[in-house]
C-alpha cells in the first residue's frame, strides 16, 4: 500500500470512528476505585444503574485492609448513570450523565469512621 492509500484509509477510519459509521454510538465507561484504608477486610457491593432502571453491574467483592480494588463498568450511551457502593453499615455514590461523559472516574475511600467520595468526567463527548 502506498503512502496516499494509507493516509486515506487512516482518515476514513478516524472519521468513521468519530461519527459511529461502522458501529453503534460510543457507550460510557466508569472506572471506579474502592480503597479500604482500614485494617480489616470488607465486603463491598457495587451496583451501577441508569435512570431507566437498566442494571450494568451488580457485583460483590472482598477488599482487604490497606488495599484498593478497581471496577470497570461499561454503561449506556445517554442519561443519568449512578454507581452505589455499599458495605455492612456505609454507602457511597457517584453519578454522571453518559450523554456528555464518555469516561467517568470515581473513587470511594473508606477510613475508620468515614466514607469519602470523589469523581470527575475525564473524557467529555
Amino acid at each position: 500500500m502506498n503512502r496516499r492509500h494509507f493516509v486515506a484509509a487512516a482518515a476514513a477510519t478516524s472519521v468513521a470512528g468519530c461519527t459511529g459509521l461502522f458501529g453503534s454510538e460510543q457507550r460510557s465507561r466508569l472506572d471506579l476505585t474502592v480503597q479500604n484504608e482500614g485494617t480489616e477486610p470488607i465486603i463491598v457491593r457495587v451496583v451501577v444503574v441508569d435512570d431507566d432502571g437498566t442494571t450494568y453491574e451488580d457485583t460483590s467483592d472482598r477488599v482487604e485492609g490497606g488495599v484498593a480494588r478497581a471496577f470497570e463498568v461499561v454503561g449506556g450511551t445517554d442519561g443519568r448513570h449512578e454507581a452505589t457502593v455499599t458495605g455492612d453499615d456505609w454507602e457511597g455514590q457517584v453519578a454522571w450523565d453518559a450523554g456528555t461523559c464518555a469516561l467517568f472516574d470515581g473513587r470511594v475511600r473508606l477510613t475508620d469512621g468515614s466514607v469519602e467520595v470523589a469523581s470527575e468526567c475525564v473524557d467529555f463527548r
